[in-house]
């Protein structure tokens, strides 16, 4: 039987809030990141768990089974390839891939992402940062983490962002932020925890919890 769009999108949301099948995830939470009724959710959930991609125990909340899992990998795996393929062949920005990738992964030619993801030369991470798993759903390992929770003196390199919005990204655009760029904070408020950083090109600038917080980075070694 094959797979609805809508299907493959919660399974796909499922595993992204699951962190990759890790944790249960509640029908609130799901609920809240499909921007869909509570009612209509706890629907499909039902219809989710007779296919048995996923486990559902009631109040509790859903778990991926190996199924799941493996299928959100692989629509996950459309997606970041794609959007690399956009970014990287095609020449769109980082902040105009999402929503033609979210079209692109219910293509259901394993052929057609395979010859892709070989014309890229088999990439680890999408254009912002992400992992992008392999044929098989394996991820490549990274340690990383927001720079909100780093204290000042910290120098790292930015890996990824969180918030794949247009309007996060475009801000880090008018930021002068990258992937890929080096920067130590200089300082952190106390009383709203913003930051005073310095890029490796020489920029100093202030930014919010809110951007520390969607933006990862991995410590110079």
């Amino acid at each position: 039987m094959a797979n609805t769009q809508s299907v493959e999108n919660y399974l796909k949301v499922i595993c992204n809030l699951s962190e990759f099948g890790k944790t249960s995830v509640t029908t609130n939470k799901l609920a809240a990141a499909m921007e869909m009724k509570a009612a209509s959710v706890t629907d499909m959930m039902k219809k989710l768990a007779n296919r048995k991609f996923i486990k559902h125990i009631p109040y509790k909340g859903v778990t991926l089974t190996e199924q799941g899992k493996k299928t959100a990998m692989q629509i996950i795996r459309k997606h970041r390839l794609w959007e690399l393929f956009l970014t990287s062949t095609l020449h769109f920005k980082w902040d105009e891939v999402h929503n033609i990738a979210e079209q692109m992964e219910h293509i259901e030619s394993d052929e057609l992402i395979n010859r892709i993801d070989k014309f890229l030369g088999y990439p680890k991470y999408d254009p912002h940062g992400d992992p992008i798993p392999d044929s098989k759903g394996r991820l490549p390992l990274r340690n990383s983490t927001s720079l909100a929770s780093c204290e000042a003196g910290y120098s790292g390199t930015v890996t990824g962002v969180q918030d794949h919005s247009a309007a996060y990204l475009n801000h880090l655009v008018l930021l002068g932020i990258q992937l890929g760029d080096n920067l130590k904070i200089i300082s952190k408020s106390d009383y709203d925890k913003s930051l005073k950083i310095k890029l490796s090109k020489g920029k100093e600038l202030f930014i919010t919890q809110d951007v520390a917080n969607n933006l990862m980075i991995t410590k110079i070694k």
